[in-house]
C-alpha cells in the first residue's frame, strides 16, 4: 500500500514530466517548481541527503528561471 509521501513523490514525478512536454515557458517552470517541491518533500521523508540537495537546487533553478521569464513579459 502507498503512503502519502509516496503519492506526493509520484505527483512530483508526474508534474515534472508534464513540464517537459509543455511549450509555454512560464507554465513549464511552474510545473517544475511544484514537482520539485513534491520530490523535495519525498526526499526528506526517505532521508536521502543527496536527493534533498538535488531537489533544492532544481527548485531554486526553476524558480529563478520563472522569475526571469516573468520579468521579461
Amino acid at each position: 500500500m502507498f503512503n502519502i509521501f509516496q503519492i506526493i513523490g509520484a505527483l512530483g514525478l508526474l508534474l515534472i514530466s508534464a513540464g517537459v512536454l509543455r511549450k509555454k515557458r512560464t507554465f513549464q517552470d511552474e510545473l517544475y517548481i511544484l514537482g520539485g517541491i513534491c520530490l523535495e518533500v519525498y526526499s526528506i521523508y526517505i532521508g536521502d541527503l543527496l536527493f534533498m540537495a538535488l531537489q533544492a537546487i532544481f527548485v531554486l533553478a526553476a524558480l529563478t528561471d520563472f522569475l526571469k521569464a516573468k520579468k521579461n513579459i
